[in-house]
């Protein structure tokens, strides 16, 4: 019944992983983790793993103590907590994790058998087993964290990581120190990047990527900070590239993915920038679409509008009516003929058709409207352009 049960947890429906990633995401000790899409993917990506390596091992041998989870997601997850200077309270999900799969092997044992006795000693043999699998994961992953970061505290990574860390939380650091420390200097502007790839990106390609942007910027050097093994941070004392510049410098780096700040002055410009380019990246990774990069501008107005996706969704809905349940391609349009000043001669230029084609178009969409378009197109573009972050871009660099 053991390995029955085993084998039922290996195929877990997609409702259950679903719960199991929000459990591991909550509370006040993960909140750092569920705020970085990088970390939290990284974290759903641990969640499936130790789940499976679990239930594998009671398959082949069932109630027998199973080896800790030292895969690389695990391994992986545990060494970006470390270089983002977050502790062992980043562990806390192991536990939060446990309770979810503990209530949802209970459901499955109900179902194999009816033998109150038998029932007994399969959930406690069971019960020792996950316990004594999360006790040992968490012991051996606690000692890899413990060796880590004496690796990073012997070097510069650790001093740059933790000098930029109080830079960015507005601490009385000593400016000539910070500066001499970080080998970059504050005065003039600053744009701020946040790099990433995909999960197991090597380092190098991160940092040949760095390299084509700062050269398509006509920066002659800049700030990098390893975020985590598939993320940089990037600080460039220029003003913010343009989108053809960023187009360029990214055309050789496909898989790799850019969010961008404002450029700002001194050290608040340098501290803006990174807080910009950090809500950036969390629009970026959250399209159901890819985009490879998109500037703080791109998003201003979305997250100021998503910041209660409730009253965001009324929203939507009241201003598009029907035309938010349309197919994207009429959604697009219309957002596209907005963005052209309402002009279809331009539209049409910008599309590639013809200009009866876009008053076509346009006729179909504002009969979809509940109130003319000419009275409310402000609101309108704001809906559209919310709908379009939600659902991702139809380009995947405009």
């Amino acid at each position: 019944m053991f390995r029955e049960g085993a084998r039922i947890l290996m195929d877990p429906s997609a409702a259950w992983v679903e719960e199991l990633h929000h459990a591991s995401l909550s509370g006040a000790k993960v909140r750092a983790i569920a705020e970085d899409p990088l970390l939290a993917e990284a974290e759903r990506r641990t969640n499936v793993a130790n789940l499976l390596h679990w239930a594998s091992a009671n398959v082949l041998r069932p109630g027998e103590r199973v080896p800790p989870a030292l895969g690389p997601e695990a391994l992986g997850t545990a060494r970006d907590l470390v270089r983002r200077g977050l502790d062992a309270d980043g562990l806390d999900s192991y536990r939060t994790t446990q309770n979810v799969v503990w209530r949802r092997w209970m459901e499955v044992c109900f179902t194999l058998t009816t033998d109150a006795v038998v029932l007994q000693e399969l959930l406690e043999s069971s019960s020792l087993s996950i316990s004594t699998f999360i006790d040992d994961t968490l012991e051996a992953l606690t000692e890899k964290m413990a060796t880590e970061r004496a690796d990073l505290t012997g070097g510069t990574h650790a001093e740059r990581r933790a000098t930029v860390a109080l830079l960015l939380e507005g601490a009385p650091v000593d400016r000539a120190r910070a500066e001499a420390r970080l080998g970059y200097r504050f005065n003039g502007e600053h744009t701020a990047a946040v790099m990433w790839g995909p999960a197991g990106i090597a380092s190098e390609r991160l940092a040949a990527a760095a390299e084509s942007l700062m050269s398509a910027c006509g920066a002659r050097r800049r700030l990098t900070v390893v975020a985590s093994a598939d993320a940089l941070w990037l600080w460039l004392p220029v003003r913010a590239p343009t989108t053809g510049q960023v187009a360029q410098a990214m055309a050789g780096h496909p898989q790799i993915r850019v969010a961008l700040g404002r450029s700002g002055p001194d050290l608040e410009g340098f501290r803006r920038s990174h807080l910009d380019a950090s809500v950036t990246q969390r629009m970026l990774a959250a399209l159901r679409r890819p985009r490879q990069f998109a500037s703080f501008q791109d998003v201003q107005l979305v997250s100021v509008l998503d910041q209660d996706p409730a009253r965001a969704t009324e929203f939507v809905n009241d201003t598009l009516g029907s035309l938010a349940a349309a197919e994207p391609e009429l959604r697009e349009f219309l957002l596209t003929y907005l963005r052209e000043q309402s002009q279809a001669s331009r539209t049409a230029e910008r599309l590639y058709t013809h200009r009866n084609t876009v008053l076509r178009r346009l006729a179909r969409a504002e009969g979809l409207l509940p109130r003319p378009l000419a009275e409310n197109a402000v609101q309108v573009a704001a809906a559209l352009e919310l709908l379009a972050w939600r659902a991702g871009p139809p380009d995947a660099t405009s």
